[in-house]
């Protein structure tokens, strides 16, 4: 297993992230020309719901999720998603896309009067419910992904990161009223500072 606090280092021109265990996902394709990457999306999910630390996360973004192991991956079977990365309880990162692609992880979604989210975010989940508190291992290794993408994109500022409820809302619900805002802040002004 890889170790959850990894030292992380940004490819840009292949948009990988070394420290992040590679699972490539089918379910991206191209961003629209010329538009720049400038919006960070924070999501929660667990598969089963509310169970963690399964092979289904890697499942469902890779299309191979087996319906006949729990009566909800038969709702959820023919979904095309994905995110470009995934934080587990531990703090381990898992990269389904390369950052310069489409990561199918918002869906209809609008920020600041631009609609389709995808184009132009980056989409992080969060391994989690809306309901439970995020771990310590998460949030310290979000922090620092945080940082590591505005050094590669600097129009990511401090109002450009926001959860899927925020660009779904009435849709989606996640990262949920659990996901501690402040502390995250707290913990970006710490990467700033050092």
């Amino acid at each position: 297993m890889p170790n959850p606090a990894a030292p992380m280092k940004l490819d840009i021109t292949t948009g990988l992230v070394s420290g992040a265990r590679q699972a490539l996902s089918p379910n991206c394709d191209d961003r629209p020309p010329g538009v720049a990457i400038d919006l960070i999306v924070i999501h929660g999910i667990s598969l089963p719901p509310g169970e963690f630390g399964g092979p289904w996360i890697d499942a469902l973004f890779t299309n191979t999720l087996d319906p006949a192991v729990h009566p909800f991956f038969q709702e959820i079977q023919a979904l095309k998603v994905s995110a470009h990365l995934l934080i587990r309880r531990t703090g381990e990162l898992v990269q389904y896309v390369p950052l310069q692609r489409r990561a199918w992880h918002a869906g209809q979604s609008c920020f600041a009067g631009r609609e389709r989210c995808n184009d132009f975010s980056i989409g992080i989940e969060l391994e989690g419910t809306d309901t439970l508190p995020y771990t310590d291992p998460q949030y310290r290794r979000l922090a620092a992904v945080i940082a590591l993408l505005r050094d590669a994109y600097p129009a990511i500022g401090p109002e450009r990161l926001v959860g899927h409820c925020d660009v779904a809302p009435g849709r989606k619900t996640d990262p949920g009223p659990c996901f501690d805002w402040r502390r995250l802040r707290r913990l970006l002004q710490r990467c700033a500072g050092s």
